[in-house]
């Protein structure tokens, strides 16, 4: 069937999108890859100073790309004849405001002629245009011609389009050029092979844009009025959202399964198991300084000294036992429950394990069977008879991992090297565009990074084998090169995996390591290391199994048997690159026989219980984004970025919990716009988007099927949804003033419990994250360093700290907080940062300057959202002397406090840190051990936002 002609953009005056959904208010401002708010520069960054030389042009070829470290990379190809200039991102977008007397629910979206979009020229971008105006103008003087060499994605050709409509120039006669990786050849191979601005990408980003114009324009306001002020809604974020607040949900509702774990040490060397088992209980009994006990590995590595092995218990007379953990989605009864314990003591005295004994604690705060901690404990008799039943060893192979893709990139870095996205995407997009190396220049290392496809050229695979049969030799180089098919079927972006543009630019290289950051040369080598091992042939391992069997019943339903595997590296393959990992768990085991005897030295009998399902981490979340089809490529690191800004999702531990908030926005959404919260939907919208681009679907009538349902659901919610602060849910709690219900209300803040016969009685609490009533703040000895009033023990989202009595006071509050350690002592607050007028070499925002245990340092001010550091020593003596001498003032006016105790005795030094002899909280709190008195709603109500 003949495609039919796709429907121009818009030509407009003005024009512009990034990447990130809006709200009127815009509460969140993610930061755009060249420092402006949102995708790729939109406002809200700096301004950009004229740069471009009147004249400079004439006779020559302009070329514009988003970058400046992008158009010095490209200009160090290109030769003298072209002159390079930066967009620095989007110049255009939708406007945030209406003109004056305009009203529009949506800016910048006519939502009754077609959705026709109106742009504007960012006020940050605007000496940027007017240098690629007059550029442009020198150029057309002569007999250049203007390139478009932007990025390669929809965000890419948007830019394009728009800086091509502001310099009067149509998408057919528009020389447009894209490059997978900025080297000389793709650069040339591009230039020679120019087309015109594909206006089906066009229409796609245009159409993504608008949708979340409309979205977070029309729901926010509604968020306004139902449950609090300066609250956003996104289209793709919101369903993000979404995925954490039933997580939690799920973990919440969990009741756990008992099941019971059966583990014995064994040995071949009989004579020596007598003495084994005493020395295994004093090893195992030690503690580090932090009080735990030896790990696994250090376990394995103790066996393995004494000749030693682990293996576990799977089997009584021929049949699996059934005291294990039941098959995902069953659980068990209380009975069955109950008869679990029996059954494993029996298992426990059949396998030689002599008397054993049940200690019970109970934990009050636990559900179902895990109120109850068990500890068995006994001993097993060493002269228990067992033997080597069956060996069974067989050849593995551990085949290399695909090629990054956006997605795997980084939830690698999350895993591996503890980067958040936003950190990846900053250190690759770094590395794409190019990186100064010593005696080379500018030089683009990886390839583009925003990708869902591992396809790899045929020249990449040339080199990459190349490289493996000069440095490793013929046995690591499979006999053809390796292929990896794509895990995403809706994969949109087909170019390239990312990979080093040169594999002999190798992370070990010392001008590599010198040229790059510490950001930048960890990723590097990730990727580098990922790139040549796909490469590579596989892994080999002999894995072993051994059978034990035995007991202290020979009789065939009696005899228990017990498994152990081990495998041994036999060619290491690609793990030459990347290195073997190592579990701790894995045993070198000894040199067995058939029918050898064995002797038990050691045996433990587990309670466990079945595990909810595991939180969220960035890396498992943009894993399950890709696999629903949720957002793409280039927008997983802005949702990871956003949800937390608007306060809807935080991380502890690097891993996700809902807030209060995001689960009240969250079902207040789900209520009013089921269409757009559900996961399927916003799956097929993102398809939609890609016919679009790919089958030339008319990208105002999609536009138009999803606003009719959308308008009558804007409507309904508006007149039946009811305010969160109006409502209230029951909870098990009674209160201590009246003995009625306690019911959980919303504030601004979160949840918190209030006397459901308020207002005759007006107990309230705050509450923890169980929603477990927090109990009244206790006075402890220490003095707000602001006003002088005694400190207050409280529990935050973040654990406890100290705040000043005088919080609620209303003719004189003080907002006085102190930090508790780890070791329950007070710290003081630290000394605020001196701003310097030193820009980031990574972002350009102001660096800060502090004075740390090695002398002063330079950081970003934007930190964590900004890692990028300055480097002190490189600055010339008269600004250090400068600058010293601000800090030597700037610490003059902003001394660190000593925090001492109401009555005068010192308990931080001069830096803040605890002192040796300060007592902790606790016993600070024993000094004096009041409460600041009985709870009530007004007591609360600052805290809670009521």
């Amino acid at each position: 069937m003949a495609k039919r002609p796709s429907k121009k953009p818009e030509s407009v005056p003005e024009g512009g999108a990034t990447a990130v959904a809006d709200a009127p208010t815009s509460p969140a401002k993610p930061v755009g890859r060249f420092g402006g708010k949102g995708g790729r520069g939109g406002r809200g960054g700096r301004v950009f100073k004229s740069v471009y030389k009147t004249g400079s042009a004439k006779g020559k070829n302009l070329v514009i790309v988003e970058s400046p470290a992008k158009a010095k990379t490209i200009n160090r190809y290109l030769g003298p004849e072209y002159v390079v200039l930066a967009s620095v991102g989007h110049v255009r977008d939708l406007p945030s405001r209406n003109p004056k007397g305009v009203k529009n629910p949506v800016p910048g979206v006519d939502l009754e002629r077609d959705f026709k979009p109106t742009y504007v020229i960012n006020e940050d971008r605007a000496n940027v245009i007017s240098d690629l105006r007059r550029a442009a103008k020198d150029v057309a003087s002569g007999d250049g011609q203007i390139w478009f060499a932007t990025d390669l994605d929809r965000e890419g050709e948007a830019i394009a389009w728009h800086l091509a409509q502001e310099l009067g120039i149509t998408s057919k006669q528009a020389k447009r050029v894209i490059f997978p990786a900025i080297t000389k050849a793709e650069i040339a191979k591009a230039f020679s092979n120019p087309h015109p601005i594909d206006e089906d990408r066009v229409n796609a980003q245009q159409a993504r844009r608008i949708l979340d114009r409309i979205v977070g324009y029309q729901v926010s306001p509604l968020l306004w009025k139902k449950v609090a002020r300066g609250l956003s809604a996104g289209r793709v974020q919101s369903v993000a959202v979404r995925l954490v607040v039933e997580r939690e949900r799920e973990i919440r509702a969990f009741i756990p399964d008992e099941y019971y774990e059966i583990k014995a040490n064994f040995t071949n060397e009989l004579a020596k198991a007598a003495g084994l088992a005493p020395a295994w209980q004093k090893f195992i009994a030690q503690r580090d300084d932090k009080n735990n006990p030896p790990t696994i590995a250090q376990q394995t590595h103790w066996l393995e000294e004494n000749h030693g092995f682990r293996a576990e218990l799977i089997e009584v007379g021929g049949k699996p036992i059934d005291i294990l953990a039941p098959k995902e989605g069953e659980h068990r009864t209380e009975a069955q429950n109950k008869q679990i314990l029996d059954r494993a003591l029996e298992i426990a005295r059949l396998a030689g394990v002599k008397n054993p004994s049940v200690d019970v604690t109970e934990d009050q705060s636990a559900k179902g069977p895990a109120k109850f901690i068990r500890a068995i404990k006994g001993d097993i008799d060493p002269k228990t008879p067992y033997k080597v039943e069956s060996i069974e060893t067989k050849r593995t192979t551990t085949r290399p991992a695909p090629p990054f893709i956006t997605s795997t990139l980084q939830q690698a870095a999350s895993s591996r090297l503890g980067f958040g996205a936003q950190r990846t995407m900053r250190a690759a997009q770094q590395l794409y565009e190019g990186v100064d190396i010593p005696g080379e220049g500018p030089i683009g290392l990886i390839t583009y990074m925003r990708t869902d496809s591992t396809h790899l050229s045929g020249e990449a695979l040339n080199a990459a084998r190349e490289y493996i049969g000069k440095q490793f030799g013929d046995k690591y180089l499979p006999e053809k090169p390796n292929f990896f098919s794509s895990s995403n079927k809706d994969a949109q972006e087909a170019h390239e995996a990312i990979r080093p543009t040169n594999p002999d630019l190798a992370p070990s290289n010392p001008k590599i390591r010198r040229a790059l950051s510490d950001d930048q040369f960890r990723l590097y080598e990730l990727i580098w290391q990922r790139f040549v091992a796909c490469q590579m042939t596989p892994a080999q391992w002999d894995s072993t199994t051994i059978r034990i069997s035995g007991g202290t019943d020979p009789s065939p339903a009696k005899v228990v048997t017990f498994k152990t595997t081990g495998r041994v590296l036999i060619f290491d393959g690609h793990y030459k690159v990347s290195g073997v990992p190592r579990g701790g768990e894995e045993q070198t085991l000894p040199t067995f026989t058939e029918n050898q005897p064995l002797a038990p030295f050691a045996a433990s009998v587990l309670q466990k219980f079945t595990s909810p399902p595991p939180r969220y981490s960035e890396a498992s979340l943009i894993k399950v984004l890709e696999s629903e089809g949720i957002g793409r490529p280039s927008t997983y690191a802005s949702i990871i970025s956003v949800i937390q800004e608007r306060k809807y999702v935080e991380q502890q531990q690097r891993r996700f919990y809902a807030t209060d908030l995001g689960e009240v926005v969250t079902d207040k959404l789900i209520e009013g716009f089921p269409q757009i919260m559900d996961v399927g939907y916003t799956r097929e919208m993102e398809a939609q988007l890609d016919k679009v681009e790919e089958d030339h679907l008319d990208w105002i009538d999609m536009l138009k099927k999803f606003y009719g349902p959308f308008k009558k659901d804007l409507k309904n919610a508006e007149e039946s949804l009811v305010h969160a602060k109006a409502e209230s849910q029951p909870s098990d709690y009674k209160c201590p003033t009246c003995g009625k219900p306690l019911v959980y209300k919303f504030g601004k803040n979160g949840r918190f419990l209030s006397c459901s016969d308020y207002p005759t009685c007006t107990y309230a609490s705050p509450v923890d994250r169980e929603g477990k009533p927090r109990p009244a703040a206790e006075t402890v000895n220490v003095q707000c360093p602001k006003c002088g009033r005694a400190m207050t023990k409280r529990v935050g989202r973040f654990g406890p700290f100290l705040g000043c009595s005088g919080y609620s006071d209303k003719e004189n509050p003080c907002d006085g907080l102190l930090n508790i350690d780890k070791k329950g002592k007070v710290t003081a607050p630290s000394q605020p940062p001196l701003i310097t007028d030193l820009p980031c070499p990574t972002c350009e925002a102001p660096l800060n300057l502090r004075n740390g245990v090695r002398g002063p340092w330079l950081g970003c001010s934007r930190f964590p959202k900004c890692r990028g550091r300055g480097k002190w020593a490189e600055l010339d003596e008269a600004k250090r002397t400068g600058l010293e001498k601000q800090m030597a003032a700037h610490d003059k006016a902003n001394p660190i406090p000593i925090i001492k105790t109401m009555d005068g005795i010192a308990l931080t030094d001069a830096m803040g840190k605890p002192l040796a002899a300060a007592k902790t909280v606790d016993q600070l709190s024993g000094d004096d051990g009041s409460s600041s008195g009985e709870q009530t709603l007004e007591s609360v109500a600052d805290e809670m936002g009521v």
